[in-house]
């Protein structure tokens, strides 16, 4: 189904989201007028003023065009909004940007990335795969790519397009992929599901929409309900241990991981990934596996690989010296947290690991709070930072002090954000880990600046 617009004019309510600023980018190059809100001025809105959108920092119904003809607007915005009413009672067409997703990648063959964990990664990897090869894509991803400085891929030939398929709120529902990966299913968003059932039957229904002539890519150890009634091929991607699609031969070497990519009746020898992390090799895997689905040869696939730098935020190593290394990462859930501090461990073994944690969302917190305490107990040092609300109001009792109090480590504190300058000046720290997916990425750029103009490295 198409997406017809009247007139040529998009108001985006939360322009600044990953996913939001991807859609915000497209109509743009597309040749609409763009404007919108969002409460925050960050890099990203800058970088998109700079491409010619409008924007404003503060809720003001006169700022919106008069000749806007569709609002697309994001389900992080509260009902509360002073704009949202307002627009909600004059009539203009609204729609969630995962219905405009939903719209848009219908005229294309998608392949949709999904999981609790790895989507952004796995997508991101996919489209670059893709675009170096004779096929090419378009793509909207969960995140900016340091190859692409940017999150999104416009093809004006290819038929593919390559999507981040988010589970909140139920958004991935309005996709009707061609390939589609399953990295994971673990209990998350509970303030929306309800228990770990809910998210299961949400990603076998995702399933159901795969076109019967596709394949859906599914993580070894992942079983949805239902999968067995599925009429789409169906495929398991595992790291050491067979599968359909499976990586082998593991070797670790300056950092980065080399192993051979097995598929049905096939094998590449020897690629090297070329971002850190054994949890990436497992993403790198469901990727692999979909390009060579969609077309890609090996031998693409195997320069490729090499040549991808990951995605901002994501196990982004941003200062690697042998006085200090600096890692920044977007985990926000216990499983995430463990595959961050994980592979930390594994590149610089010996080494002290100091963290810097930002709880995200309160319902989040609460529902975690013992599993977010065992795995921020695996590093050496943890601070933590307030909670980030996002879309929530307080829940009391919950904060970073009751987080705090379950971590078993004697190293632990609360920390403000003006207080990390201090930090630098009064602790030992060689292994530095941010992680949060809140407004922590605001500290990551003083901080990696701090540490190359005041160390010897």
């Amino acid at each position: 189904m198409s997406l017809t617009i009247k007139e040529h004019s998009i108001y985006f309510l939360g322009i600044g989201g990953i996913g939001m600023s991807a859609l915000a980018r497209y109509f743009i190059a597309k040749g609409y007028q763009v404007h919108g809100y969002d409460k925050t001025s960050t890099s990203l809105t800058s970088q998109l003023e700079q491409e010619g959108m409008i924007i404003h920092f503060h809720e003001d119904v006169e700022l919106i065009p008069a000749e806007t003809g569709l609002v697309i607007y994001t389900p992080a915005i509260p009902a509360t909004n002073s704009e949202y009413q307002f627009l909600i009672k004059s009539g203009v067409r609204m729609m969630k940007r995962a219905e405009v997703l939903g719209m848009l990648s219908s005229e294309y063959k998608t392949i949709a990335c999904a999981g609790t964990h790895g989507k952004t990664t796995t997508s991101t990897l996919l489209s670059f795969l893709m675009q170096q090869s004779q096929i090419g894509c378009q793509a909207f991803l969960g995140g900016i790519s340091r190859n692409f400085d940017n999150n999104l891929l416009i093809s004006e030939t290819s038929p593919f397009m390559v999507v981040e398929a988010d589970e909140y709120d139920r958004s991935f529902l309005h996709l009707h992929p061609f390939i589609a990966i399953i990295t994971s299913t673990d209990s998350d968003h509970l303030d929306i599901y309800g228990n770990h059932e809910s998210v299961q039957d949400a990603f076998s229904a995702f399933s159901q929409n795969i076109e019967p002539t596709g394949s859906l890519i599914i993580k070894k150890d992942v079983v949805l309900p239902l999968q067995h009634l599925l009429e789409c091929n169906v495929y398991s991607y595992a790291v050491n241990e067979e599968a359909h699609f499976y990586a082998n031969n593991l070797s670790l070497e300056s950092g980065l991981y080399h192993f051979d990519f097995n598929y049905p009746n096939g094998k590449i020898s020897n690629l090297t990934l070329g971002i850190p992390g054994l949890y990436n090799v497992e993403n790198a895997v469901a990727a692999l596996a979909a390009a060579l689905l969609a077309g890609v040869t090996p031998e693409e696939l195997g320069i490729g690989l090499s040549s991808f730098r990951g995605v901002n935020r994501r196990f982004d190593v941003r200062v690697n010296e042998k006085s200090m290394v600096y890692i920044d990462d977007y985990a926000h859930h216990p499983e995430e947290l463990n595959a961050c501090i994980g592979s930390a461990s594994a590149m610089f073994p010996g080494r002290k690991l100091t963290g810097i944690f930002q709880p995200h969302l309160f319902t989040r917190t609460r529902d975690f709070a013992v599993e977010f305490a065992k795995s921020l107990s695996m590093l050496d040092e943890i601070m933590l930072l307030p909670i980030y609300p996002a879309r929530e109001l307080p829940i009391p009792g919950v904060d970073s002090e009751m987080l705090l109090s379950l971590i078993d480590n004697k190293n632990k504190s609360l920390v403000q954000k003006t207080d990390i300058p201090f930090i630098f000046a009064n602790k030992k720290i060689e292994v530095l880990l941010t992680m949060g997916a809140g407004d922590i990425d605001t500290l990551v750029q003083p901080i990696e600046s701090y540490i190359k103009n005041t160390s010897n490295l």
